[in-house]
């Protein structure tokens, strides 16, 4: 099976580039700056249809692309993180409407962050989307809405913090336990919706093989975490001791001088696989600790 990434030079893209090729799909990877590997790679600039359309022929496009969520909720930053999402989707959509065979079916990622800070509810996929904040509820708003006229069945991923060694979200967690900074962040009591790499990845298999459900699938754990216990877990983990609390002020200064969005800590979200779990997708590491346990 022809699989198309856009977005794969990315590190969740190469790890989905390397997985799927190893099991023997046809992999091309849409990238603004093509470099010797073993996934094959086609130039595109992510804004316009050009040769590489042709890749999209009966392929399933997987659209990963977006710059990195991790920075200060400037309106310059949400303009970039919108357009670096917006742009890449709308000349996929432009290019798979131009072909006499469109793609077979589309995943298109996306976040649930799209539910703002939601408090207590458990959200499935029929939930209600946030009004806000700009980033990344409004972000994710524009990201989903630009893939409208895909001529082909679409699933909307919305995914939760995927846990990979190397990847800033792991790593930003396991550095600040490390340096005596794994005490609960605020209240502690905002849920992380979170997903190990491994099930991430078989989720994947699962809507490329199976058939994707199309609308919105929830790409999460079916055990989100509460800060709290997710801070206990690592300092357990790292072999740290107790560390005080993080207020909520001190997160929003070490926000500043770590170019990064307080949002990212203090916001939860406590949302459930429904649709993964209905089709009968078995997790691997439903929770937090068995995660940490492999990934540690």
């Amino acid at each position: 099976m022809r699989i198309v990434l856009a977005g794969g030079s990315g590190a969740l893209g190469r790890r989905l580039a390397a997985d799927l090729q190893a099991r023997g799909d046809d992999v091309v990877t849409l990238t603004r700056s093509p470099k010797p590997g073993p996934v094959r790679q086609v130039r595109w600039d992510g804004r316009t249809v050009g040769p590489w359309a042709a890749e999209l022929e009966g392929a399933v496009v997987v659209n990963l692309a977006g710059e990195l969520v991790d920075r200060r909720p400037t309106a310059a930053n949400i303009e970039l993180l919108a357009r670096s999402r917006v742009e890449p989707t709308r000349a996929l959509v432009d290019a798979a409407g131009s072909l006499d065979v469109p793609p077979r079916r589309w995943l298109q990622m996306s976040t649930l962050a799209i539910y703002g800070d939601a408090g207590e509810a458990i959200l499935d996929e029929g939930a209600d989307l946030a009004d806000g904040p700009p980033q990344m509820a409004g972000v994710a708003r524009q990201w989903e809405a630009a893939v409208a006229g895909a001529p082909c069945p679409v699933t909307v991923l919305r995914a939760g913090v995927v846990l990979d060694p190397g990847t800033p979200a792991l790593t930003r967690l396991t550095h600040l336990t490390r340096f005596g900074l794994g005490g609960r962040i605020g209240s502690g009591r905002q849920w992380v919706s979170w997903i190990h790499i491994d099930d991430f990845l078989g989720a994947m298999h699962r809507l490329i093989d199976d058939g994707a459900p199309g609308g919105i699938v929830h790409v999460t754990a079916p055990e989100p975490v509460r800060n709290v216990d997710m801070m206990r877990a690592l300092r357990l983990a790292l072999h740290r001791p107790w560390s005080p609390p993080t207020p909520v002020p001190l997160v929003r200064l070490g926000a500043v001088f770590l170019r990064t969005d307080p949002a990212l800590a203090l916001a939860g979200r406590r949302c459930v696989p429904g649709r993964l779990l209905e089709r009968g997708y078995e997790f691997r590491f439903p929770t937090f600790e068995e995660a940490l346990a492999d990934l540690v």
